[in-house]
Order: structure tokens, then sequence, then C-alpha cells
């Protein structure tokens, strides 16, 4: 052991009485120990409930979706399809049309949003078949008529597997006005009900297969564009930049995950850094506590000083004790605090200590995610304001008059 830390470690825990230095230097570890806790605690539920939150969301979301600008035609197809072949990233990809509809059902009519995808990649898109609630899912060359709605939605037209709803399309809806033609529509049956946790999803949309919805929505042999899933979500960014690279702009628009509800995701990370600096005040508290109590440290050990300094310890080894006093508060406050708060977090997961009403919150226990990345964060914050608050006491220290001390100590 270096001689800077035996000197320190012996001031901070082999002292001969309890005094007022000794009690503020507890206090410290105390308050660094609660204030690592909460942010260890605080920052998990914050993950918990982000992931929570976006799961559902993206329950029937793309990982990237490609939104054409112009008329489509085949050569546009070929060429993208030739780069999404190519990105060893993505997973699956489905061309898709989409569009508002007129469902109707038992003498109950609802507006509703019909997405059509290729239903041979149905499940490859969105882990369809942990949605299915009732039903099952099926190819497409089974569901030649066929649609799956959420339950909410269901509930709103009385409707049940097997049941057969009318679906209404708004194309060329002026020569209807005119009664000139009649309305494109389409008799479906319904093979199953999702249940996606998202509420606008489970009370408007209806998924049904492309050939289907590119008859009810005009698109004839076109589509909207293509939904594409990741082997990893958090590549989307990169591999959106790929394909913006690789494809023309002005053709089309290539939105990720985070795009589709980009105020709702950016709020909730504000809310992750604002909880994470308001509970960094709490040890920012804790390490005033160090300074004031090294600082009355120097004074109390100020014939030490003076006799270490006769003896030829140099200014900056004064220095590295007292700074390695401060940081021995830092880490057994931040040691202390992480067993603690990731002691909570194992009660709450393994003991559901602070339940939830399902009916309310869809849970019925509050949602904790421990990742490696904030204790890493926590920890450098901790020991940053620590080793601030310990760095100037420590200069003080280093700084007294060796004869001073042993003439008047």
């Amino acid at each position: 052991m270096d001689f800077e830390k035996f000197i320190a470690k012996r001031y901070l825990i082999s002292r001969h009485k309890l005094n007022f230095i000794t009690i503020i230097s507890f206090l410290s570890i105390a308050g660094i120990t609660i204030g690592v806790a909460a942010l260890i605690v605080v920052l998990s539920v914050f993950n918990g409930f982000g992931s929570l939150v976006t799961s559902y969301l993206m329950s029937l979301d793309p990982h990237l979706r490609i939104v054409f600008k112009v008329e489509s035609n085949e050569k546009m197809y070929e060429k993208i399809e030739k780069e999404l072949q190519s990105i060893s990233d993505i997973k699956s990809y489905s061309p898709y049309v989409s569009g508002k509809v007129l469902a109707l059902s038992r003498g109950k009519t609802e507006i509703i949003n019909l997405r059509a995808i290729d239903l041979n990649k149905l499940n490859q898109l969105y882990d369809f078949d942990k949605l299915v609630y009732s039903g099952k899912y099926t190819h497409s060359n089974q569901m030649s008529d066929g649609i799956f709605i959420g339950i909410r939605l269901a509930d709103k037209l009385e409707a049940i597997t097997g049941d057969t709803i009318t679906i209404v399309s708004p194309t060329n809806i002026e020569n209807v006005l005119l009664q000139s033609s009649v309305p494109v529509s389409r008799r479906l049956v319904v093979k199953g009900i999702f249940n996606s946790q998202n509420n606008e999803y489970d009370e408007s949309l209806a998924i049904t297969d492309l050939s289907i919805g590119q008859k009810l929505l005009g698109y004839k042999n076109s589509f909207e564009g293509y939904e594409i899933k990741l082997s990893d979500r958090n590549k989307s960014e990169k591999v959106k930049e790929e394909l913006s690279s690789r494809l023309d702009k002005t053709q089309l628009e290539i939105n990720s995950w985070y795009d589709f509800h980009k105020e709702l995701y950016s709020v909730m990370q504000i809310e992750r850094w604002v909880a994470y600096i308001l509970l960094s005040l709490i040890i920012a508290v804790s390490s005033f506590n160090i300074l004031g109590s090294l600082s009355m440290s120097v004074l109390e050990k100020k014939r030490d000083i003076g006799i270490m300094k006769s003896f030829g310890v140099t200014e900056n080894s004064i220095l590295k004790i007292f700074l390695n006093e401060g940081i021995l508060i830092g880490i057994f406050g931040t040691l202390f605090g992480a067993l603690l708060g990731y002691f909570i977090c194992w009660l709450q997961l393994n003991y559901n200590i602070y339940p939830l009403d399902p009916t309310l919150y869809k849970i019925d226990s509050l949602p904790l995610e421990l990742r490696i990345s904030d204790f890493f964060i926590v920890t450098f914050a901790s020991m940053f304001l620590t080793f601030l608050a310990a760095l100037f006491p420590a200069g003080r220290a280093a700084k007294v008059d060796a004869l001073q001390a042993i003439k008047w100590e």
C-alpha cells in the first residue's frame, strides 16, 4: 500500500475517539449512499417504464418504414428490394398500403385504419403470434378473404373470430356521391383478434392481405412503401443512414421507429436526465459535507502535517493523503449506495414490494430494468463530485507551513 493511502486510511477509519469530524465523515458516506441508491432505483424505474412504453408502441410498428413521395413503379421496387436484400441487418421486409376505411358489422359503423401487407411475413415483421388474443394467424393463401382486428375495435363492432365484417373504401367517393357508381367494398372474415396493449391500434387498426388492401384503397399493383424489421432495433439509425445514402431521397422518405413517436421518446429522455440531475444534488450536498469534514481535519492535523514535512514528505504527498481520504469516503458511499440500490431493485423484481393496479396500468408491479451503463454513469457522477469536494481542503493541507505548524500546534 502506498504511504499516502495508508495515512489517509488511518485518518479516516482508525480514530481514537468519536469526534465531530468523524460524525460529519459518516454523514457524508450516508448521504452519498442514499444519493447513489436513489439514482440507481429511479433510473431503473425510468428504464422499465421506457422499455414498457416502447414495447407497446412498437408492437405493430416496423423498425424502419420507407414511404414513397412520388408515384412508384416496378423499376423502383426492384432497386429498393435489391438494396434491402444486400443489408445483413435487415431481417424481413414487406410492401404495404394503408388508409382509412369504413367498417360495418351488426349495425355498428366505425372509421378504422386499414393496413395491408404480405401476410406471409406478418409474424416476421411484428411477432404477431404473441399478439393474437383470439383466433389463429395463417398464411396469406388461406387469407384471401380474411382480416385481423384489434380487441377494442372488435368490442365496438361486436365482432368475434369467424364473423364477417364489411369494409367500405373512400376510393372513387366523388362518383359515389354523384350516384354514378357504387362504393368499393369487400366482405372479410375476422380470422383473428389481436391485443397489442397499444390503445390506438387496438381501437382502430385492422390488418389484411396486401392484394385486398390494394383493391380496396385503389393502389392497383402499386405500393405505399415498405415496412422493415431489423435483427436489432438499436441499429435502426445506422441502417436508415445506409439506405438513405443508397436510395434517391427525392423519391422516398425513410423513418425509424424513433421517428414515429419522436416527441414522446424525447420527453421520456428529458425526464430521465432531469431526474438524474436533480438526484445528483443529493450527492452534491453530501460532497459539501466532505469539504467541511476535510477542512476541519486539515486544521486538526496541522501538527501532523508539519511533522511529516519536517521528515521530508513533499507537498504533493500531503495533497494525495487528504485527497485519498475524500476519495475513500466517496468509494465507501458509492459502494454502499450501489449495493442498497440494487438490493431494492431485487426486492421489487422478486417480491413486488410496490404493486400497481393492472386495470389502470396494464401491469401489476412497478417495472424495473437494470442497465450496467447506469452503474457507470452514477459511479462517475459520485466520484467526480467527491473528487472536486476533496480537492480544495487537500490543496490547503499541502500549503501548510511546517515550521509554524510545529511551533504553534
